[in-house]
């Protein structure tokens, strides 16, 4: 372009409005809302398959003995192939000479041979103290895109892979977490919704119970609450293609909660609704049944989320090093504060009159975690993240990497991708930024466990 060449115009101008007008189709109408939602389903069958086997199932892929040695079971190749040559019961692997692949399922039991005949001082098998229930994780920001749900899935896998039996329950209406896992999922009778309804069925019980004895009538229960009452929340628990990973899964028709949790507190000022979760796992004993449960919550803090937070033994906050998801967590924290410091007001008032000990929330950790960090151009805002929140921040910042978009086209996690589609360095280093991140949550989770095991040793004595 000549110095006596005009630029051109940006393309936001000169736009001609007749012409503008015959590219738009017919206005649009509720109905092409379900046409479109039709066709995505469709399309996310059709996508999902390309992660999945041909009969539409997720499996599992298998692990090679590198694998094992490296990342699953503290012994060195040569050791572990002597091992298995002295032991033929014990599950060998497919392929031919030294390079084996196991099934997660042979690799979990032959970390119980190795913990039952292996090194004393070797970790074969985690860290768990006895007598003590599941820890309970949730991942939450009320910010979309943080990474909450991929956070979610790669602690969950991290954690099976380390050894711990799972549990992960979706509580955001639009089931990621459930697709990752290889969930199917009809109506909202699978969901974590017959748990919160159930909960309040059985205050509305106790409530006639009063009422009964006090000669008035009983409430009567609509149809939704009588079916909750005969649904246990382990007939909602689907297993996955992970052998020790369990599911309870997620689709739209979850986000009818957040509308009938009010409705059935204003039937009931006196049901705690915050405590509905925490009550379906310890009514029917999962919490026993578990080493570690993951929550994954709705971009919002509605009521599913308030459940997921006051069942939480330690929350993580995923957040990019930006300022708006900077500014969005603030907010976050602002509202969690105003949300359950006025619920610890409003039950302490009725328990003061009644003589009885205040109630207070507590998590063992709180944690926000750095995601989709880039070094390159984040760090200063990192830092200065970093400063302002303090203690509360991990100390590791999870690194981009081309391995997250490679494995979400795939609808699997970076523990599900195969080393092979990668060069192996590549590999490695996108594994290290889970496997770290992981670290920083497996201290919070053995540290809590183990204070709390003191405190039950202390009152044994």
């Amino acid at each position: 372009m000549t110095s006596n060449e005009k630029p051109p115009l940006p393309p936001y101008m000169g736009i001609d409005p007749a012409k503008a007008a015959e590219r738009l189709v017919d206005p649009i109408h509720t109905a092409r809302f379900a046409k479109a939602a039709a066709f995505a389903a469709k399309g996310r069958e059709e996508l999902a398959k390309g992660g999945h086997a041909p009969d539409g199932q997720k499996r599992l892929r298998k692990f090679s003995t590198w694998e094992v040695c490296r990342y699953l079971i503290p012994v060195a190749p040569a050791h572990f192939r002597r091992v298995l040559k002295a032991h033929p019961e014990l599950p060998q692997g497919t392929g031919e000479g030294n390079s084996k692949w196991f099934a997660l399922e042979e690799i979990i039991r032959l970390r119980e041979h190795f913990a039952t005949e292996g090194a004393a001082h070797r970790e074969y098998r985690p860290y768990r103290p006895e007598g003590l229930d599941a820890k309970v994780l949730a991942v939450a920001n009320f910010k979309g895109g943080v990474g909450k749900t991929s956070t979610c899935a790669h602690l969950a896998m991290s954690a099976a892979l380390d050894g711990y039996k799972v549990l992960v329950i979706d509580l955001d209406s639009q089931g990621s977490l459930t697709s990752i896992m290889g969930g199917q999922v009809q109506d909202e009778w699978e969901t974590a919704f017959p748990i919160l309804a159930r909960d309040f069925a059985k205050h509305q019980e106790r409530e006639n119970e009063v009422r009964v004895a006090r000669g008035d009538p009983p409430a009567a229960l609509d149809e939704t609450l009588t079916e909750a009452l005969k649904v246990s929340p382990r007939n909602l628990i689907q297993k996955t293609h992970w052998p020790n990973i369990d599911l309870i899964g997620a689709q739209l028709n979850l986000y009818w909660a957040e509308f009938q949790v009010p409705v059935w507190r204003m039937q009931s000022r006196t049901w705690p609704l915050w405590d509905a979760l925490t009550n379906g796992l310890e009514d029917d004993g999962i919490l026993s049944e578990y080493d570690l449960i993951f929550l994954d919550t709705p971009p919002a803090l509605g009521y599913l989320t308030i459940n997921a937070l006051a069942a939480a033994d330690i929350l993580i906050v995923p957040l990019g090093a930006s300022f708006l998801e900077f500014d969005s967590t603030g907010r976050f924290f602002d509202m969690l504060y105003s949300t359950f410091a006025s619920i610890e007001e409003g039950e302490n008032t009725q328990r003061r009159k009644l003589g009885l000990d205040d109630v207070k929330f507590e998590w063992d950790a709180v944690r926000i975690l750095v995601t989709r960090f880039d070094a390159a151009q984040q760090t200063d805002l990192a830092n200065v993240i970093q400063a302002y929140f303090g203690d509360l921040m991990t100390t590791f910042r999870q690194d981009v990497t081309a391995m997250v978009g490679q494995a979400g086209e795939q609808v699997n996690g970076i523990y599900e991708a195969d080393y092979r589609d990668f060069n192996r360095d590549t590999y490695v280093r996108g594994r290290e930024t889970f496997d770290r991140t992981w670290a920083e949550v497996k201290e919070l989770i053995l540290g809590a466990w183990w204070r709390d095991e003191q405190e039950m040793k202390n009152g044994k004595t």
